[in-house]
Order: structure tokens, then sequence, then C-alpha cells
């Protein structure tokens, strides 16, 4: 079946995506908000210049659109992203695992395009999304940090098996998620079946505030 997925670049959207061409799907496009708004109600807000790599690399035909980012306005935006694609593709792929929230508005705009909805994370334990992502040789990097535990050093860092270890210890210290679901951290994906090559970057850590901070991607190879 013909697909699109909501990417932001992150482990989940990408792993869902992989998940489906395992099971033969063929997907079409990826589809992508970019929010104004840093604290956008239903999307993060990736690096612009890191998605259009990240396409690249897989070979699949990236929609953006910008959304301010205000509750009710985002939910246009992105029915209209989907209506770009809704006439080459039968479903839609979202990464969620257990957003409520996101996953039963977008549920509501594919019933209203006539189109398939597919969460194949969803309800899926946190660990067990690392433990797929390291065995399927995903490189992925935390991007963004916001809430206690995480040290400032993790910005940036490929998490391997020995970083993953020490983010479940942190995990179960600090009380936060380690799939990040509630907004703890953000990430974005380097390298993952189906790239032609891995992503390199080079950036900064930034201070937002106290225990969020963010990785400033000043450029990619």
């Amino acid at each position: 079946m013909k697909l699109g997925v909501l990417f932001s670049g992150g482990k989940d959207s990408c792993l869902a995506l992989h998940r489906l061409i395992k099971e033969g799907h063929k997907i079409e496009f990826l589809l992508s908000i970019i929010p104004k708004n840093k604290d956008s109600f239903m999307f993060h807000r990736p690096d612009f210049n890191l998605l259009k790599k990240q396409a690249e690399e897989l070979g699949i035909t990236l929609i953006t659109r910008e959304s301010k980012g205000e509750e009710n306005e985002e939910l246009k935006d992105l029915e209209e992203l989907i209506k770009l694609a809704k006439d080459k593709v039968k479903g839609i792929v979202v990464g969620g695992i257990a957003s409520n929230y996101q996953g039963d508005r977008v549920k509501k705009i594919c019933s209203k395009l006539g189109l398939k909805f597919f969460a194949p994370l969803w309800d899926y334990e946190g660990e067990k999304i690392w433990e797929e992502l390291l065995k399927e040789g995903f490189k992925v990097v935390i991007v963004k940090i916001a809430c206690e535990g995480i040290p400032k050093e993790f910005l940036g860092e490929v998490i391997d098996r020995e970083k993953f270890e020490e983010l479940k210890k942190l995990s179960r210290k600090y009380k936060f998620r380690i799939d990040f679901e509630g907004g703890e951290a953000e990430t974005a994906v380097l390298y993952m079946p189906g790239f032609n090559k891995e992503i390199i970057i080079k950036g900064e850590s930034k201070t937002e505030s106290k225990y969020c901070y963010f990785l400033k991607i000043n450029c990619l190879n």
C-alpha cells in the first residue's frame, strides 16, 4: 500500500516508517509540519536542513507546511498538508506511542479524507523502542532536553548501548519517560536502514532555561 508518513526526523517517526517498509508498504511521501512556535501543541520543531538531508538519504519526497503552532490552527495546517498527498496514498503513518491528543486528531483527519491510519508503535514500551532502534542499527542523537535528569552532555551524542543503559538508570531515578513521549527530550536520526550514508552534524549546545537545552546545528555533511 502507498503511504505517507508524518515525519519529524526523530526516532519514533523513523522507526514507524521502517516498520511499514518491512511489512511491504511503499512510502511515497514524508509529511512535515514546521511550527514557528517552539511550544507547539502537536509538533516538534525540527531543523529544516536536517529534515531535508534525511529525506534525501532516504530517497523519499518531502512535503512541508509551515504552521504558527496555535492549538486550533495547526490542525487545519495538518489537514492541508495531508491533502497535498491524499490522491497518491491510501494511508497515513504516525510514530506516536501514547499521545491520545495527537493520535485522535490525526485519525479524525484521515477518516475525513478517506485514508487509513497507521500507528505501528502505539502502546509500545519505551525501553523496547530503544532496543529495536539499537538492534536495527539506527543512530539516534538527542537534540533537545526539557526535563531534569538528562545531562546536557548527551546533546548531539549517539545513543549507543552504553548511553542507553545510562538513560535507563537516569529515567528510573528522575522519573522521566525514557521514550520521551511526554516531551522530556527530542531526537534526530542520523542513520537508519534505507539511508545511503550516515549524516554527520556539527553544532553547539544552547541553554533555554533550567533543565532545558537544545543543540543548534551549524552544519551537515
